[in-house]
C-alpha cells in the first residue's frame, strides 16, 4: 500500500515572508557526528499539569526558533501532536532521542497512519499537522529544528502528561493549546480572533454545568468555536469524575481555523473522547450546516479507509496465492 494515500493539504496561495532571524546562517548539526547513546533527562515536572503544558510549549518554541525552523508553524505543532499520540512504553523516550533528524518524518507518518486505521476522520481533519512529513525532499535545516523540538518535548516530560494508558491522566492538560497560541504571531491572533479559553475557566464551567443529576449517557456536547478542544477536555474530565464513560456521549467541535481543528482532532484521540466524536472545519456563523458537512466528510473518510483496506487485503491474498503457486509448481514438475 503506498504511504501517500492520506489526502494532502491544498498548497497555500502565498507564503509568509521569512523573519529577519531566518536570514542568518543556520548552525551546523552535530547529530550526524554523534556516537554515544542519548538517554532521556529526568524532568521535575510542575505539580500543576497546566503549568507543565505551558512549560513544554515554551521549551518547544525556544528549540524551534533557536534552530532556525522557519515560519511554518504546522511543523513544530505537528511534531508535538504526533508525540502526544504515543504511549509511554519503557524505553520509547530513549529510542526516540537516538533517532537522526532524517528518521523523524517516517516515525511521525507511522504514528498518524496507525491512528488513521481506527479514526480516519480525525486524522484527515489533522491533515495540516502531518502533511509536511510526506515531503519527498524535506528541508534539512527544518529537519534539524524538528529534531531539536522532539528533544525539547521529550526531555521536558511530554510523555508524563500524554503517554499514560489511563485516559484520565492523559486528559489533565492540553499541551497543544499553549503551543499553538505561542506559535501564532500577535497580528494573526488579533485578525483571527483566536484567544483560547484558559483551562481554569473551562474546568470551572464544566463543574457548574455538568451536574450529576442532569447528565445522562447519550447526551451531546457541542462547541462551535472549539479551538484545540479545551472545553471538551474539561467536560470529559468532569464526566469521568462522576463515574461516567466518555464513549457513551456525543461530542461535536467545530473551528474556522484548520490548525485549531487539527489540534482538536488529535486531542480527541489523546483524551479518548470515544467513537461518537466529530470535529469539523467550517464557519459556524455561515448559513451552511457545518455539522452536516463535518458528518459527510467523516463518512467519506471511513469509506475511503475501507476501500484502501479492501485493496490491501486483496493484494496480500494475491501475494500468498502466487507464493503458494511458486512452491507447488517445482514439485509438480518433478513428478
Amino acid at each position: 500500500m503506498p504511504d501517500d494515500f492520506l489526502p494532502r493539504a491544498a498548497p497555500r496561495a502565498t507564503e509568509r515572508p521569512a523573519p529577519s532571524w531566518a536570514k542568518k546562517p543556520p548552525p551546523k548539526s552535530k547529530a550526524a557526528n554523534r556516537t554515544t547513546k542519548i538517554t532521556a533527562r529526568k524532568y521535575a515536572a510542575p505539580r500543576d499539569p497546566h503549568d507543565h503544558a505551558h512549560t513544554i510549549a515554551e521549551k518547544v518554541l525556544d528549540a524551534w526558533y533557536r534552530n532556525f525552523g522557519g515560519s511554518s508553524i504546522d511543523v513544530p505543532l505537528g511534531t508535538v501532536a504526533a508525540l502526544c499520540l504515543l504511549r509511554n512504553v519503557p524505553g520509547i523516550a530513549d529510542w526516540i532521542l537516538n533517532l537522526q533528524p532524517e528518521d523523524l518524518p517516517g516515525l511521525f507518518k507511522e504514528v498518524y497512519l496507525g491512528h488513521w486505521i481506527n479514526r480516519p476522520d480525525l486524522i484527515n481533519r489533522a491533515i495540516r499537522l502531518h502533511d509536511w512529513a510526506w515531503n519527498p525532499e524535506p528541508d534539512q535545516q527544518q529537519l534539524r529544528a524538528v529534531h531539536a523540538v522532539t528533544h525539547a518535548a521529550v526531555n521536558t516530560g511530554l510523555f508524563d502528561l500524554t503517554g499514560h494508558d489511563d485516559p484520565w491522566r492523559r486528559s489533565e492538560a492540553d499541551v497543544l493549546s499553549p503551543l499553538l497560541t505561542g506559535l501564532r504571531h500577535k497580528s494573526d491572533k488579533k485578525w483571527r480572533g483566536e484567544y483560547h479559553t484558559p483551562a481554569s475557566i473551562t474546568d470551572a464551567m464544566a463543574q457548574m454545568t455538568v451536574d450529576a443529576g442532569f447528565v445522562k449517557p447519550g447526551m451531546s456536547f457541542c462547541d462551535p468555536a472549539v479551538g484545540s478542544g479545551t472545553m471538551l477536555r474539561s467536560v470529559a474530565q468532569r464526566l469521568r469524575d462522576l463515574g461516567l464513560n466518555t464513549h457513551d456521549f456525543h461530542w461535536y467541535g467545530n473551528d474556522i481555523d484548520a490548525l485549531s481543528a487539527g489540534c482538536a482532532a488529535v486531542n480527541a484521540i489523546v483524551w479518548d473522547l470515544g467513537p461518537h466524536c466529530l470535529i469539523g472545519h467550517a464557519d459556524s456563523l455561515a448559513p451552511d450546516d457545518d455539522y452536516a458537512k463535518a458528518h459527510a466528510e467523516a463518512k467519506e473518510a471511513f469509506e475511503q479507509r475501507n476501500r484502501y483496506l479492501d485493496t490491501a487485503h486483496t493484494l496480500v491474498a494475491w501475494d500468498q496465492a502466487f507464493a503458494l503457486l511458486d512452491e507447488v509448481m517445482p514439485q509438480a514438475a518433478a513428478v
